[in-house]
């Protein structure tokens, strides 16, 4: 998007009251350029449940950290593209040119970072078949649920 859906936010903003960090996010947006490795989806599990699923052949569980802070998820890689521990001496563990005859499976280095919510939980990550799944659930709290009121 231009400059012109950049005026649009900025035509809301004064229409809008404690949504800032919002229009900040959307504005930071377009100043970054796409990230496409790895892949991956975002799944509605349930009505208030999501899944972000992440492909990554290659890595086990050791290979990657999921840290969450202050709304925002990151996944990130701890090996480089030999398949080294990042903070390691080049060398150890890695397969010698002289083995790899052809290497179509890409291990490099990644960092993927996803806005949440205030109200979403992370509940926890599975990495099974080349496939990390992150579990979130929307946690409504109880003064906005759906509540029926007796008529006296």
């Amino acid at each position: 998007m231009t400059n012109k859906a950049l005026s649009i936010f900025n035509q809301l903003r004064p229409l809008s009251v404690g949504f800032d960090d919002m229009f900040d996010h959307f504005e930071s947006m377009f100043d970054v350029p796409a990230v496409n490795y790895p892949p991956y989806n975002l799944v509605k599990t349930g009505s208030h449940k999501f899944d972000i699923e992440i492909a990554l052949a290659g890595f086990n569980k050791k290979d990657i950290e999921i840290t969450s802070e202050y709304n925002t998820l990151t996944i990130e890689s701890k090996v480089n593209s030999f398949g080294e521990s990042l903070g390691v001496a080049p060398g150890k563990g890695a397969p010698k040119e002289k083995d790899m005859i052809h290497k179509g499976i890409s291990k490099r280095y990644f960092k993927r970072s996803f806005t949440i919510a205030d109200d979403v939980e992370v509940k926890g990550a599975e990495l099974k078949d080349g496939l990390l799944k992150v579990s979130m659930e929307k946690i409504i709290p109880d003064a906005k649920k759906l509540k029926t009121i007796d008529i006296k």
